[in-house]
This record gives C-alpha cells, sequence and structure tokens, in this order.
C-alpha cells in the first residue's frame, strides 16, 4: 500500500498559471480551483492511489516569519489567486480528500509530519511536490517525491544525483545557497557547488572546519567562501531552522482515515453548480453518501 501526499499549494499555483482563466456563475475567477480538482480526480482515478492527504497554506506567513521577519508572506501573490485558496481546500474536500489547511504551520511541515508518523505502516510513501524542501523527508525508497509535472521520482539516490548530498543535508544546503522561493538569502559567495561539495564531506555545516586549511575536498574560491561563513555562522543556523521541517504539525487523523472512499455526491454537485464545473460533474470513478 501506497501513501500519497498532495502539496495542494503547489497545485493550486501550478493551476493558476497553467489552466485557462475560468468565472463562476457569479463572475469569481474559479480557474485555479478548477485545475486543483481535474488533476486530483486524475491522481485518484491512478492504479494504486488508495491513501491520499492533502495540505495546504491556509495563510501564507507562519511560525517561521516570527523566527525571521524577512521569510516569505502573501506579499506579491496575485489577489484572484489568494481568493481561490478557501475554495480549493473545500473542493478537495467535497470529493473526498483529507485536507490539513495550515495556519501556524506550512504545508511542508504537515507533509513532513504524515511522511514521518506512517511511513513504517505502508510499502512507501510518495510525497507529491516538486519543492526541494521537501527532499529532505526522503529516506531510501520508501519516502520519495515525485514531480508530477515532470513525472520524476527522487529517492534517496536521486537527491544525491540531483543535489550532490544526502537527503539528510538538505536544509543546510538549503541555508548556504539561499532559497528564493521562501526568501532565504543564503552564504554570500556560496553556490550549489561548493554547498554541495563541503556537505557531502562533512554532512551540516557545524562539521564544515573554520580554517579552509583543514578543508580535505577542494573548492574553488575555498578561503573567500571560508571567511564568508566564519562571519555568518549564526545566520547560517538561522537560516538552517527555517529549512528544517516540522515532524509535530497537528495532525488528527489515522492512516485509515486517508484512505480515499470516494466523491461526496451530494456536495460535490453542489460545489459543480455554484462554481460553474458542469464538464466533471461525474468525473468520480466512486462515490459516497
Amino acid at each position: 500500500m501506497f501513501l500519497h501526499l498532495l502539496d495542494a499549494t503547489y497545485e493550486l499555483f501550478r493551476a493558476y498559471f497553467g489552466y485557462p482563466r475560468r468565472l463562476s456563475p457569479e463572475g469569481m475567477e474559479v480557474g485555479a480551483v478548477y485545475g486543483v480538482v481535474d488533476s486530483t480526480l486524475r491522481l485518484l482515478a491512478e492504479p494504486g492511489v488508495t491513501h491520499l492527504g492533502a495540505a495546504t497554506d491556509a495563510v501564507i506567513e507562519s511560525f517561521r516569519n516570527d523566527i525571521f521577519p524577512g521569510y516569505k508572506t502573501g506579499e506579491g501573490i496575485e489577489p484572484e489567486l489568494l481568493a481561490q485558496f478557501r475554495l480549493a481546500e473545500e473542493a478537495l474536500e467535497t470529493i473526498g480528500v483529507t485536507v490539513w489547511a495550515m495556519r501556524e504551520f506550512e504545508a511542508d511541515d504537515a507533509i513532513a509530519t504524515a511522511a514521518d508518523r506512517w511511513m513504517d505502516q505502508v510499502d512507501r510513501v510518495v510525497i507529491l511536490s516538486p519543492d526541494k524542501d521537501l527532499t529532505q523527508c526522503v529516506v531510501k525508497d520508501r519516502v520519495v517525491t515525485y514531480n508530477r509535472r515532470e513525472r520524476k521520482r527522487y529517492d534517496e539516490a536521486g537527491v544525491q544525483e540531483k543535489f550532490g548530498v544526502l537527503p539528510t543535508s538538505i536544509p543546510d544546503y538549503l541555508a548556504l545557497v539561499g532559497d528564493a522561493a521562501d526568501r532565504i538569502p543564503g552564504i554570500p559567495g556560496w553556490g550549489a557547488k561548493s554547498a554541495s561539495t563541503l556537505l557531502a564531506r562533512y554532512g551540516c555545516i557545524e562539521d564544515i572546519p573554520p580554517s579552509p586549511a583543514e578543508w580535505d575536498v577542494k573548492v574553488r574560491g575555498a578561503a573567500r567562501l571560508s571567511t564568508n561563513l566564519e562571519s555568518a555562522r549564526d545566520e547560517a543556523y538561522l537560516y538552517r531552522k527555517l529549512t528544517v521541517l516540522r515532524r509535530d504539525a497537528p495532525l488528527v487523523e489515522t492512516l485509515e482515515d486517508l484512505e480515499w472512499k470516494g466523491a461526496h455526491r451530494s456536495g460535490f454537485i453542489e460545489l459543480c453548480e455554484r462554481l460553474g464545473f458542469q464538464g466533471i460533474r461525474q468525473r468520480p470513478t466512486l462515490w459516497q453518501d
């Protein structure tokens, strides 16, 4: 049995930019919601997709904004996209999917928590997201990430091939190189090559020797990299704290609760009529109610 975990915030953004605009009968933009419903129903029709949980960022800000004011916010996100977040959560619920709408935590924390909690109870956990943050959750080939758009799966070997480090070093990697999506600036001068070379050897930031003369791997510009890191180690540790996903998000469900039993017929039909989704109202392959 596989457990699939859907990064529904990413899916909403992907649908907003990938699907045509669509207005509800009341004139509200709902194209992204339609895209999320359409792609999730396609997912549920695939063989082996029996247990599914979806996580969203009900609000963009989280506890990380209290730690680092420069962390990502909702600023710059199109209002008509933000307006569809709650509708997307409602739509996923009507098709029978368990939704974790995160407020204090982030969607990624919910996914990391679910993967950690249930990995020993299933044959494989499949995290449906291209987000590099989530690759830290990968465990051998038992917890993997899957990029639905590129149809590419990343197990531990795949993460190491892509980033040059083990999944456990991904937070350190992102702390050094930065992550523009989360507005984490990284350490000046540190790029993917230098970070992966040193972390592949030493594993974490605190184990990187303070003097480049002690480094037993060759890195271009070692003296400058070392100087920059030594002058900003506190910042590096802060950035790593931001990138480490929490495994204690408040998920109350059991694994059995995540089994897909079908769409809620009355609720889904009503939602399709309200939003003008006539073309997919009979799409679910399984119904309840």
